[in-house]
Protein backbone atom coordinates (compact mmCIF):
# COMPACT_ATOMS: atom_id res chain seq x y z
CA UNK A 1 0.00 0.00 0.00
CA UNK A 2 1.35 3.39 -1.02
CA UNK A 3 1.52 6.52 1.10
CA UNK A 4 0.43 8.45 -2.00
CA UNK A 5 -2.76 8.47 -4.10
CA UNK A 6 -2.84 5.72 -6.72
CA UNK A 7 -2.38 8.04 -9.71
CA UNK A 8 0.78 9.54 -8.22
CA UNK A 9 2.14 6.12 -7.23
CA UNK A 10 1.47 4.80 -10.76
CA UNK A 11 3.15 7.81 -12.38
CA UNK A 12 6.20 7.37 -10.15
CA UNK A 13 6.38 3.65 -10.96
CA UNK A 14 6.28 4.46 -14.67
CA UNK A 15 9.11 6.97 -14.26
CA UNK A 16 11.25 4.45 -12.40
CA UNK A 17 10.55 1.82 -15.08
CA UNK A 18 11.18 4.12 -18.05
CA UNK A 19 14.22 5.90 -16.63
CA UNK A 20 15.74 2.53 -15.66
CA UNK A 21 15.22 1.26 -19.21
CA UNK A 22 16.84 4.41 -20.60
CA UNK A 23 19.72 4.28 -18.09
CA UNK A 24 18.94 7.79 -16.82
CA UNK A 25 19.02 9.32 -13.37
CA UNK A 26 16.94 12.05 -11.71
CA UNK A 27 17.54 14.68 -9.06
CA UNK A 28 14.98 16.92 -7.40
CA UNK A 29 15.04 20.40 -5.89
CA UNK A 30 12.01 20.94 -3.70
CA UNK A 31 10.70 23.81 -1.69
CA UNK A 32 6.91 23.74 -1.16
CA UNK A 33 6.74 19.93 -1.57
CA UNK A 34 9.38 19.35 1.10
CA UNK A 35 10.71 16.12 -0.41
CA UNK A 36 7.44 14.55 -1.57
CA UNK A 37 8.69 14.10 -5.15
CA UNK A 38 11.77 12.22 -3.96
CA UNK A 39 9.58 10.40 -1.47
CA UNK A 40 7.19 8.99 -4.04
CA UNK A 41 10.00 8.05 -6.41
CA UNK A 42 11.95 6.23 -3.69
CA UNK A 43 8.82 4.40 -2.60
CA UNK A 44 9.17 2.35 -5.81
CA UNK A 45 11.34 -0.74 -5.73
CA UNK A 46 14.37 -0.29 -7.96
CA UNK A 47 14.44 3.47 -7.52
CA UNK A 48 18.10 3.41 -6.49
CA UNK A 49 18.95 2.96 -10.18
CA UNK A 50 17.14 6.20 -11.02
CA UNK A 51 17.10 8.63 -8.08
CA UNK A 52 20.51 10.19 -7.55
CA UNK A 53 19.60 12.75 -4.87
CA UNK A 54 17.05 15.26 -3.71
CA UNK A 55 17.53 18.75 -2.34
CA UNK A 56 14.94 20.16 0.06
CA UNK A 57 15.64 23.87 -0.01
CA UNK A 58 12.87 25.52 1.91
CA UNK A 59 14.72 28.70 2.83
CA UNK A 60 16.35 31.23 0.54
CA UNK A 61 19.73 30.52 2.11
CA UNK A 62 19.34 26.81 1.37
CA UNK A 63 18.48 27.60 -2.25
CA UNK A 64 21.63 29.71 -2.49
CA UNK A 65 23.99 27.43 -0.56
CA UNK A 66 22.89 24.05 -1.91
CA UNK A 67 21.69 24.89 -5.43
CA UNK A 68 23.56 28.05 -6.33
CA UNK A 69 20.45 30.18 -6.80
CA UNK A 70 21.75 33.72 -7.07
CA UNK A 71 20.90 36.06 -4.19
CA UNK A 72 20.09 38.79 -6.70
CA UNK A 73 17.51 36.51 -8.33
CA UNK A 74 15.81 35.96 -4.99
CA UNK A 75 15.87 39.69 -4.24
CA UNK A 76 14.55 40.74 -7.63
CA UNK A 77 12.00 38.01 -8.39
CA UNK A 78 11.43 36.25 -5.06
CA UNK A 79 11.65 32.60 -4.07
CA UNK A 80 8.41 31.81 -5.87
CA UNK A 81 9.28 32.75 -9.43
CA UNK A 82 10.13 31.27 -12.80
CA UNK A 83 13.69 32.55 -12.49
CA UNK A 84 14.24 30.86 -9.13
CA UNK A 85 12.69 27.58 -10.31
CA UNK A 86 14.96 27.55 -13.36
CA UNK A 87 18.07 28.19 -11.24
CA UNK A 88 16.98 25.50 -8.78
CA UNK A 89 16.64 22.96 -11.62
CA UNK A 90 20.03 23.96 -13.00
CA UNK A 91 21.64 23.61 -9.56
CA UNK A 92 20.03 20.23 -8.90
CA UNK A 93 21.21 18.96 -12.27
CA UNK A 94 24.77 20.19 -12.10
CA UNK A 95 25.29 19.39 -8.41
CA UNK A 96 24.33 15.77 -8.96
CA UNK A 97 24.95 12.88 -11.31
CA UNK A 98 21.44 13.09 -12.70
CA UNK A 99 20.55 13.38 -16.36
CA UNK A 100 17.31 15.25 -15.63
CA UNK A 101 16.32 17.44 -12.69
CA UNK A 102 13.01 18.86 -11.60
CA UNK A 103 12.53 21.83 -9.27
CA UNK A 104 9.48 23.27 -7.53
CA UNK A 105 8.86 26.44 -5.54
CA UNK A 106 5.48 27.75 -4.52
CA UNK A 107 2.96 28.88 -1.95
CA UNK A 108 1.05 25.94 -0.51
CA UNK A 109 -0.87 28.01 2.03
CA UNK A 110 -2.99 28.51 3.90
CA UNK A 111 -1.07 31.76 4.50
CA UNK A 112 1.79 33.42 2.70
CA UNK A 113 -0.04 34.50 -0.42
CA UNK A 114 -0.48 37.99 -1.86
CA UNK A 115 -2.34 39.58 -4.75
CA UNK A 116 0.73 39.11 -6.98
CA UNK A 117 1.56 35.64 -5.68
CA UNK A 118 -1.58 33.93 -4.40
CA UNK A 119 -1.84 30.73 -2.42
CA UNK A 120 -1.65 27.86 -4.89
CA UNK A 121 0.93 29.52 -7.17
CA UNK A 122 3.75 27.11 -7.98
CA UNK A 123 6.62 27.47 -10.44
CA UNK A 124 8.18 24.25 -11.71
CA UNK A 125 11.21 23.76 -13.95
CA UNK A 126 12.77 20.64 -15.39
CA UNK A 127 16.11 20.53 -17.13
CA UNK A 128 18.11 17.87 -18.94
CA UNK A 129 21.86 17.68 -19.47
CA UNK A 130 21.10 17.89 -23.17
CA UNK A 131 19.92 21.45 -22.62
CA UNK A 132 16.16 20.99 -22.75
CA UNK A 133 14.37 23.18 -20.19
CA UNK A 134 10.68 23.44 -19.48
CA UNK A 135 8.85 25.70 -17.06
CA UNK A 136 5.30 25.65 -15.82
CA UNK A 137 3.50 28.29 -13.81
CA UNK A 138 0.63 26.58 -12.04
CA UNK A 139 -2.25 28.33 -10.32
CA UNK A 140 -3.83 25.51 -8.35
CA UNK A 141 -5.86 27.91 -6.22
CA UNK A 142 -6.48 27.88 -2.48
CA UNK A 143 -7.40 24.17 -2.46
CA UNK A 144 -5.63 23.34 0.80
CA UNK A 145 -1.98 22.85 1.66
CA UNK A 146 -1.90 19.08 1.12
CA UNK A 147 -3.76 19.32 -2.18
CA UNK A 148 -1.45 22.03 -3.53
CA UNK A 149 1.53 19.89 -2.62
CA UNK A 150 0.07 16.75 -4.21
CA UNK A 151 -0.95 18.65 -7.35
CA UNK A 152 2.63 19.92 -7.57
CA UNK A 153 3.98 16.37 -7.32
CA UNK A 154 1.66 15.30 -10.17
CA UNK A 155 2.87 18.14 -12.37
CA UNK A 156 6.54 17.48 -11.54
CA UNK A 157 6.18 13.81 -12.47
CA UNK A 158 4.54 14.78 -15.76
CA UNK A 159 7.44 17.10 -16.52
CA UNK A 160 10.00 14.37 -15.84
CA UNK A 161 8.17 12.08 -18.28
CA UNK A 162 8.04 14.87 -20.85
CA UNK A 163 11.80 15.44 -20.71
CA UNK A 164 12.45 11.72 -20.94
CA UNK A 165 10.72 11.62 -24.33
CA UNK A 166 12.60 14.64 -25.69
Amino acid sequence: MSLFPEDIHSAAAAIIRDFTAAGLMVSTAESCTGGLISGVLTEISGSSAVVDRGFVTYTNSAKTELLGVQAKTLLRFGAVSEETARQMAHGALFRSRADIAVAVTGIAGPGGGSAEKPVGLVHLAAKSRGGALIHRKMLYGDIGRSEVRLATVRTALEMLRLLLTH
